[in-house]
């Protein structure tokens, strides 16, 4: 059961980490702020980085692989969106007036 719990909290972490880290996958700085295709990219790798890391925790825990169908990834990517709207809701709906006057030139 903890291993689950630990596999899950990745899973979080992964979903969230694009909003609430300025760098790119939270190591590489960026000159500019992350907007539209540079978020979308980096949620999407986040995405494959998740998957990845369940499918090697299924074989590692269960000790085989299943095969999995198309509804499989469809269920994995809606739970990653919902796992990471706490931090979109974090980074576009609760910005401080000192960043919203700062990322709009005042």
């Amino acid at each position: 059961m903890a291993n689950f719990v630990v596999v899950l909290g990745v899973f979080g972490l992964l979903a969230n980490l694009p909003f609430f880290t300025p760098r790119f996958m939270g190591v590489m700085p960026m000159k500019a702020s992350k907007v539209g295709f540079v978020l979308f990219f980096e949620v999407a790798l986040c995405y494959l980085l998740a998957l990845l890391g369940l499918v090697g925790a299924e074989s590692w825990l269960e000790g085989v692989g299943y095969s999995q169908g198309w509804e499989f990834y469809v269920v994995v990517s809606c739970l990653f969106v919902v796992a990471g709207f706490p931090g979109f809701v974090h980074r576009f709906f609760f910005r401080s007036p000192v960043a919203s006057q700062t990322a709009q030139g005042g």
